[in-house]
């Protein structure tokens, strides 16, 4: 049976709410391959004293590590917020052809800073609300 963007989303969702109950910006990333979980991740900066350790970038490491390889190119990433730039140079470096993003992030976002992202497909949009939310409610509470 084959899993819907909104399943594998979900799961990315569950590994933001971890950072959330631990203070950390609420972003969580999923790494699939033949419909399986190979890697997951949420940010852990302020945890590990690690500006890279951002929840894409774990994601990629866990996969990496499971799969034996740097190259994801059969893998498809879900994660909560649109990835940074150091993320987006992580995906494209793994040759990740896939990403499916929860929401936009409209000023850290890799789209705003990446004019073509050449041979990736990006789903946008997948439980944006969810995703905004959860990043909403982290920085009001913040405040």
């Amino acid at each position: 049976m084959k899993l819907t963007p909104d399943y594998f989303m979900k799961q990315a969702l569950r590994q933001a709410e971890n950072a959330f109950a631990e203070e950390e910006v609420p972003i969580g990333a999923i790494v699939v391959a033949d419909n399986q979980i190979i890697g997951k991740g949420y940010n852990q900066v302020e945890k590990l004293n690690d500006p890279t350790a951002h929840a894409e970038m774990l994601a990629i490491t866990a996969a990496s590590g499971y799969l034996n390889s740097k190259y994801l190119n059969e893998c498809t990433l879900y994660v909560t917020v649109e990835p940074c730039v150091m993320c987006y140079g992580a995906i494209r470096n793994a040759r990740i052809k896939n990403i499916v993003i929860g929401c936009m992030e409209p000023k850290h976002g890799f789209t705003n800073f990446v004019n073509n992202a050449q041979k990736l497909n990006v789903l946008k949009g997948v439980l944006e609300e969810e995703s905004s939310m959860l990043m909403k409610t982290f920085f009001e509470s913040r405040r």
